[in-house]
């Protein structure tokens, strides 16, 4: 009998491009009434430790070296500034920003999975597949921190939970996955972007410029015939990192119908109370940190204490100092520009050591848009949450016989037949 990680690195991808569907029924569910009514026979099973780790491995798993952004015109004789990480992970992200990570829950607890600042090992992480697919969920286990020994306390009731998804989600047996990101430090890269090139960062909802950027504009580092919009800065942060979310959770969904799970991507939970809004009223979530201000009708997720937190207060002052550390995430010792920091290229000294860290003048503009952006609205991005959660993978063991049951012939693939027996053959 053939290993299960020889299996799924065999399997083909279109199959499971094709193959993909929302099967939603897994081992231990019911749904009450009508004409699809079923009761499984069986207890909920609970994912293995080592199928939990290949999911996340396909969702956030470290590939080896991302290459980042070559070439920027505003600096034609250098490598382009623009990139954060160039830790190359299983998902593409924006302008290799890379702010994701993966919170998930299971019955043994809840976790964070973050794999953001890996320093690779090889060019590409996934060569031998007999050596390597062990080697990238033991980074993956590394990586992933428990916060606390019960499954997450979301109430399958609204206004917590949509109504469709009362009878499976999160139910007992269940592996709940929850990718999020960081959209104040997307948003500080993308208006470094903006304002290296000379762009002028228009508040348009105002009118008026974001911050009093005359003197930027006098030095020549702004041209006022190139403006910007605030508006779209922020809605650019915003898609780049539900799109990353998303990529994450398809990778993970069509790994779903290679490894032969059940499950689905899907939305109709609530964020809020999924990070920790209603901790007051004894739910407590994943136990983020939320700010209130009367001009929001939603409070706004700002990070977990000393496990992900937002480039924005209260973890810093101001934004001038979140400024300073997302400058110092480029250009500080051990950051992505450092020349004594390892990389992709032949050359990774002579490449990185091409990069002009940004000057003080720079630097204060990049800020007083910031500061502006917090000033107004009292949150940094000023349009939408700071932590973004956009949505959900589940993951169970499938009951067949629901699906023999009420479906067509075909509703599951081989692989799904096949699984406890190739998964789960010890136990």
């Amino acid at each position: 009998m053939t290993d299960p990680l020889d299996n799924l690195s065999r399997f083909p991808l279109l199959d499971a491009i094709f193959g993909r569907r929302a099967r939603r029924f897994g081992l231990g569910m019911e749904i009450p009434s009508g004409p699809l009514a079923f009761r499984s026979r069986h207890d909920p099973l609970p994912l293995s430790d080592l199928e939990t780790s290949v999911l996340l491995a396909a969702g956030t798993g470290v590939s080896g070296w991302g290459f980042g952004v070559p070439f920027g015109p505003d600096r034609p004789d250098q490598h382009a500034h623009y990139t954060l990480r160039f830790t190359g992970r299983t998902a593409p992200t924006a302008g290799g920003f890379g702010t994701p990570a993966m919170l998930f829950t299971d019955d043994s607890g809840t976790y964070i999975t973050n794999t953001r600042d890996i320093t690779p090992e090889r060019m590409r992480e996934y060569q031998h597949i007999e050596d390597d697919i062990e080697r990238i969920i033991a980074t993956i286990r590394a990586q992933t921190r428990k916060l606390s020994d019960t499954r997450l306390d979301l109430p399958a009731a609204p206004p917590h939970m949509l109504e469709p998804n009362l009878w499976m989600a999160n139910t007992p047996g269940s592996s709940l996955f929850m990718p999020i990101a960081d959209a104040s430090e997307q948003l500080l890269a993308l208006m470094a972007m903006a304002i290296s090139n000379g762009n002028v960062i228009m508040d348009d909802a105002a009118a008026r410029m974001a911050g009093d950027l005359n003197p930027f504009i006098r030095s020549g580092l702004l041209n006022f015939d190139k403006r910007v919009p605030l508006s779209v800065l922020q809605q650019m942060a915003y898609e780049a990192n539900v799109s990353e979310c998303a990529f994450m959770a398809h990778n993970m969904v069509l790994t779903l119908q290679a490894m032969g799970l059940g499950g689905l991507y899907f939305n109709g939970m609530n964020r809020w109370s999924i990070l920790g809004a209603f901790a007051g009223t004894g739910i407590k979530g994943f136990g983020f940190r939320f700010q209130h201000d009367d001009r929001w009708t939603l409070p706004n997720p700002v990070g977990l204490e000393g496990v992900y937190q937002g480039l924005c207060p209260p973890w810093y002052d101001d934004m001038h100092a979140a400024v300073g550390a997302f400058v110092a995430r480029k250009f500080a010792q051990g950051g992505a520009y450092d020349a004594g920091t390892p990389g992709p290229w032949r050359d990774t000294a002579r490449v990185k050591d091409s990069v002009t860290p940004y000057d003080d003048h720079f630097i204060a503009c990049l800020s007083t848009v910031a500061q502006y952006v917090f000033d107004t609205y009292g949150k940094f991005p000023g349009a939408f949450t700071t932590i973004v959660l956009p949505g959900f993978v589940q993951a169970v063991h499938l009951d067949l016989e629901f699906y023999d049951k009420h479906y067509r012939e075909g509703a599951y693939l081989e692989s799904h037949c096949d699984h406890v027996s190739q998964w789960h053959r010890h136990e």
